[in-house]
């Protein structure tokens, strides 16, 4: 297996950083083959999906190579403790989607929070895009900014109409997409978890919920301080 590589983007206007790791875990295909074992079930706080539990060595055996990346890439140092990590499967059809569903979205507030996607579909499958929002021009939502950025979707919404139901791809009339990043078997991609962003899910994919077949991830949410 190779050793993993590393490529950093700084994101729009605010320059935040996305970090791209290619060959992310040392035996992906086994991991692959733990997820065919596992039992899935519905997602909570609105993943549009499944989840399932991860192989307890998983944590921490990828630490080492986040440990190169949350530091020097990242700007965050201090303790690492993982929030919440598991397989992740989008299986919820365009037209079932919720509305908060259907735009850019943020995982959480704090600068301390960090966000990881694993892709494990071999053949790629859809990646991550990451937004501005065109009225604010905000492209992080942190507890400042929060009550303005809702305030102002609530506002367009009312006197705009909701977003269609489908997944956000690119440019839409209330958001600007400032980076797209392209799925990879075996990539893992690193980010502030205040990063507007989205599941870059196209109109024909496969959104299956056998591990087999559908867009497999490894999703996972750390605190770093």
């Amino acid at each position: 297996m190779s050793a993993p590589s590393i490529t950093v983007h700084h994101v729009g206007r605010e320059a935040q950083p996305v970090v791209v790791i290619d060959d992310f875990a040392p035996d992906p295909d086994a991991l692959r083959a733990a997820a065919l074992r596992t039992t899935f079930g519905p997602a909570v706080q609105h993943y549009p999906g499944l989840r399932s539990a991860l192989p307890d060595t998983y944590v921490p055996t990828q630490l080492a190579v986040l440990a190169l990346v949350l530091g020097p890439l990242l700007g965050r140092a201090g303790t690492v403790d993982v929030l919440d990590a598991s397989f992740s499967m989008v299986t919820t059809p365009p037209e079932a989607l919720e509305i908060r569903q259907r735009i850019p979205h943020c995982d959480a507030f704090g600068p301390e929070r960090i966000a990881l996607v694993h892709y494990l579909a071999p053949e790629g499958g859809d990646g991550t895009a990451f937004f501005r929002h065109r009225s604010t021009g905000f492209e992080t939502i942190d507890a400042d900014r929060a009550p303005i950025f809702f305030g102002q979707l609530d506002a367009e919404f009312r006197f705009g109409g909701v977003p269609p139901a489908r997944y956000v791809l690119g440019d839409t009339s209330l958001f600007e997409r400032t980076l797209a990043v392209e799925a990879r078997y075996n990539r893992a991609l690193v980010y502030p978890s205040y990063l507007l962003h989205s599941g870059a899910i196209a109109p024909d994919a496969v959104l299956s919920s056998d591990p087999a077949l559908g867009r497999l991830t490894v999703t996972a949410f750390l605190s770093v301080g």
